[in-house]
């Protein structure tokens, strides 16, 4: 059933022009019906969740029926989940807001594979910084990051790991839980970035082990501007900003009900269409077959385990802009990289850190597919990749 509703729902989903295919769903992927339906409700409700009549108890239960909603799809509680503006926010509310309770002293451990949320947020705490090595497969070295922790001395505080579940750009998932389970036999915190991989694997944020994890809504069939914070209960935390109280006193501000509904739901499906997202990696990986037959084609991160809706590919002397503007002019939707820079193109630190040089780098795009993919959107990307290298080669 949930694997006929994944493909059925493809039909209403989309606004797009006819033909079009839609292969940036890390970037954003479609609304789902149902997020949709709970917005509305929520919007047509329009009261505030802090009011105690009686609409306001009601847009209460809505709101705490997503919390639960979303605390179910990563195996957590409801009393863990703290919502935000996005996943951007969830990040730097873990580390800002740990910083804060740790009263500065404490040292991050991050590499080059984590967003630029969690990058520029580590950078801008304050605290001391080191970064870990990552493998030509794109994983994060966990021999560097045992060295790193045993270099570590008392003056140095807490060890705080940041390591993302899933990358964004390669989709190569992380060792998380053995990272975490490093961490806390040291006496360390872990701050985990689940976004791009919440409705595309299983996540636990209990069997991962890690104190924090972050997630949004826009990458699982929810709307954009929502978010949510996993907090470990006992973990350090400070609220980073001060208000009305919401959240338990760590994010004030009156909640976005309709978004958060929105997102509750989209969690609610995203885990049970988990089995049809999971059949859609022998489609990604016949398309990368396909990719083959041009020579001199990298496929980035493709010896490790990936996320199996996400294929990051390059060939040299042939700029990611150029390959991006035209794989659009012929009906299909990709992205160079992370689509999370206000629509800049620049070479990936990812692929840079897994010793890509620069000039291949700079070649590289992302397809990434979803709920709204069909089987033959896949071979029809790769063909229509072959034809922009014909072309090239042409012209």
């Amino acid at each position: 059933m949930a694997l006929f509703h994944f493909y059925l729902c493809r039909r209403n989903a989309l606004s797009y022009e006819a033909g079009m295919i839609y292969a940036d769903h890390n970037a954003t992927t479609p609304m789902r019906p149902e997020a949709r339906a709970a917005m509305l409700a929520a919007l047509d409700l329009g009261a505030n969740p802090s009011s105690v009549h009686r609409a306001g108890r009601e847009a209460r239960k809505m709101l705490e029926t997503a919390r639960k909603q979303v605390a179910m799809a990563i195996g957590g509680a409801a009393q863990d989940i703290v919502f935000t503006s996005g996943g951007t926010e969830a990040s730097a509310l873990a580390l800002h807001g740990l910083t804060r309770q740790l009263g500065g002293k404490a040292t991050l451990l991050i590499s080059d594979l984590e967003h630029s949320a969690v990058r520029d947020n580590a950078k801008a705490s304050g605290l001391k910084v080191r970064y870990i090595a990552v493998t030509r497969d794109g994983l994060l070295d966990l021999l560097a990051l045992g060295e790193a922790l045993a270099g570590l001395t008392e003056a140095d505080g807490v060890p705080v790991l940041a390591l993302m579940l899933a990358n964004n750009e390669t989709g190569v998932i992380q060792p998380v839980a053995e990272a975490a389970a490093m961490m806390r036999s040291v006496g360390g915190l872990t701050h985990c970035d689940a976004v791009q991989a919440l409705g595309k694997i299983k996540v636990n944020a209990v069997r991962l082990g890690v104190d924090y994890l972050a997630l949004s809504a826009h990458k699982c069939g929810g709307p954009t501007g929502v978010g949510a914070l996993w907090i470990r209960r006992g973990a350090p935390l400070k609220p980073i900003m001060l208000g009305g109280g919401q959240e338990r006193g760590l994010r004030s501000g009156t909640e976005n009900l309709a978004g958060i509904a929105g997102f509750g739901a989209a969690a609610e499906w995203a885990v049970k269409t988990l089995p049809a997202m999971a059949k859609l990696a022998p489609f990604r990986d016949a398309m990368e077959k396909l990719l083959k037959l041009e020579a001199g084609i990298t496929i980035f991160g493709e010896n490790a385990a990936r996320l199996p809706n996400t294929s990051c590919f390059g060939r040299k002397a042939l700029r990611a802009e150029t390959q991006v503007m035209a794989m659009d002019i012929a009906g299909v939707c990709v992205s160079a990289g992370s689509a999370c820079s206000s629509g800049k193109v620049k070479v990936s630190g990812v692929l840079a850190a897994m010793g890509v040089s620069d000039a291949l780098a700079s070649c590289a795009i992302r397809t990434s597919f979803g709920w709204t993919s069909a089987p033959e959107d896949f071979e029809a990307v790769a063909d229509a990749w072959l034809a922009v290298i014909k072309r090239r080669k042409a012209g």
